[in-house]
């Protein structure tokens, strides 16, 4: 039973992606990036959080220091692959949102 409700829930999540997308705090683009990738979050965000890119391997690539509402972060020092970025919380380090992104070359 429990099987089959996970299988319809992730069936409904493939069949429906923008419900994900939707909820997303952060705006990213373009995906796959080739020379930058641009961020986009809210206004009242830029002084409360910061942006961290991590390799796939743990290595981090990237820390926004000020916080703009459109941050876009130059990709000549990473490699291809696959990224993820954390939308840190700088008061508690608390990981308010987690997302990927592709650079291809």
């Amino acid at each position: 039973m429990l099987l089959i409700t996970i299988q319809s829930q992730a069936q409904s999540l493939r069949n429906n992606p923008t419900s994900e997308i939707a909820d997303r705090i952060v705006k990213l683009y373009p995906n796959p990036a080739t020379a930058y990738v641009t961020f986009d979050v809210p206004k009242g965000y830029e002084k409360t959080h910061i942006i961290q890119i991590y390799s796939f391997l743990g290595k981090k690539m990237y820390e926004s220091l000020n916080l703009p509402q459109k941050l876009t972060v130059q990709l000549n020092d990473f490699n291809r692959g696959l990224y993820i970025y954390h939308l840190v919380e700088i008061s508690s380090g608390k990981i308010i949102e987690s997302g990927k992104f592709q650079v291809s070359r």
